[in-house]
């Protein structure tokens, strides 16, 4: 067997040619070059990895995590996020709608009387919580219920399963409805629903519909019973809506980012209580920001009203409820009806038709633009807000206490519209600044 070239695996035999050519001796260096290189970045690799090895091991031994890292060290760390812009402009309004809120300056009502020999249950007042809170003040509703059942008969066990009415076919009502199911449901019609408006004709069908309980009281007036309720409600709403997370119900959790340029109002507790916020974190980065010099991330839920509201009709309907469409008058309409238990869920209506004078409107407008799915993220601002839906990109910002007018207003319409283009310019120039 003939030796081979054993310099640049040429494959030539040694004893054809008695000595190598040039061009041979030069494949010979070029294989060793390669060779040497590849042995260097080999090398270079095997340190990198190794140091990242022993960073993660130390880091790991004094028990630090990313979280508990200072945050100039972990925002180095971290790639900076990247938000799409909301493309602001006045052709890209596809509708215009104004919701009335029911406020009340002391906070909801959620209160029992004596309706004749019924029970009257007031749920009502939410402000702008209504979805937030639904299923909370329902609950604390339902709460009042039993001790009125127990005592509706003493001395003989109650023959007849009751059955209860729900004025107001809103998210308020609809929640109600379906908490009493849960917990009386005894066959068909223990639970009646009537209702002058169905979705999608409701108050609630127009609402923003994030997950954020504001503008529900004054907080000159509350009391420390109120604060305590509303907090429980808070919780209580929190956690039902999490279990709703999906399709089906359309929600969905989102990042939001809230806006400040006062520190003071920046190191507030956020309405509700902090801990229902999850991924809570603060930024002092205007670059990176909006353009904000003081800036919370939080993570919150967003509820498709035109979604959430027809999948709680749905449930309602398979779990045996009636719904009469019927417009109540007066008190004295209400007491004629068969129903043992009336949950008055009227809203803005219980003013007239219970005689709440501290019950009154606030008016907002909002301005809906074209969807843009690829918006993952919102913001509160006092320049206005915007919520990312499916059927659309919503932004606000106006709260006119004792307003009854429901019809669009081209100056509100334009100072919604230049806040949050103002919003979106500060976006745009810190992502200059950052080279974004």
């Amino acid at each position: 067997m003939q030796p081979l070239c054993s310099l640049c695996l040429c494959g030539e035999s040694i004893v054809q040619k008695s000595h190598h050519s040039k061009a041979c001796t030069r494949r010979s260096e070029q294989v060793v070059i390669i060779r040497m290189r590849s042995e260097h970045h080999h090398a270079q690799f095997e340190a990198d990895r190794r140091r990242f090895l022993r960073g993660a091991m130390a880091l790991g031994a004094l028990g630090i995590t990313a979280r508990s890292l200072p945050s100039a060290v972990r925002a180095a760390l971290v790639a900076p996020r990247q938000f799409a812009p909301v493309k602001v402009a006045r052709n890209r309004v596809i509708r215009e709608v104004v919701g009335l809120r029911p406020f009340r300056p002391d906070g909801f009502r959620v209160a029992a009387e004596r309706l004749g020999q019924k029970l009257l249950i007031h749920n009502y007042g939410h402000g702008g919580a209504g979805v937030t809170l639904s299923w909370g003040t329902a609950s604390l509703a339902l709460d009042l219920v039993q001790p009125f059942l127990q005592t509706a008969s003493p001395g003989r066990r109650q023959r007849t399963s009751p059955r209860f009415a729900v004025l107001g076919c809103g998210v308020n009502g609809l929640s109600t409805a379906r908490l009493l199911q849960r917990r009386f449901q005894n066959g068909p019609g223990t639970v009646t629903i009537y209702a002058r408006n169905l979705p999608p004709e409701t108050t609630s069908n127009i609402a923003g519909a994030f997950w954020y309980p504001t503008s529900s009281y004054d907080h000159e007036v509350i009391t420390p019973q109120f604060t305590e309720q509303f907090r429980n409600a808070c919780r209580i709403s929190n956690r039902a809506f999490q279990l709703l997370v999906g399709a089906e119900y359309g929600v969905r959790w989102i990042d939001c980012f809230d806006l400040q340029r006062d520190e003071e109002a920046f190191n507030r507790e956020i309405v509700g209580g902090s801990e229902l916020y999850p991924q809570l974190q603060v930024h002092r980065d205007p670059d990176q920001y909006f353009g904000f010099p003081f800036v919370r991330e939080f993570s919150s839920m967003m509820i498709e009203p035109n979604v959430y509201l027809p999948a709680l009709l749905r449930d309602f309907y398979i779990a045996g409820g009636r719904l009469v469409v019927k417009e109540f008058r007066s008190r004295a309409e209400v007491s004629r009806l068969n129903e043992q238990v009336v949950f008055n869920c009227t809203g803005l209506g219980a003013g007239v038709l219970f005689g709440d004078e501290t019950l009154e409107p606030v008016r907002g407008q909002l301005e809906v633009l074209l969807p843009q799915p690829e918006i993952d993220y919102c913001y509160l601002s006092d320049s206005g807000y915007m919520f990312p839906r499916r059927d659309g990109i919503i932004l606000g910002g106006t709260f006119q206490h004792g307003d009854w007018r429901l019809e669009p207003n081209p100056k509100d319409a334009s100072r919604i519209l230049d806040g949050n283009a103002a919003v979106m310019s500060g976006l745009k120039a810190a992502a200059f600044q950052t080279g974004q």
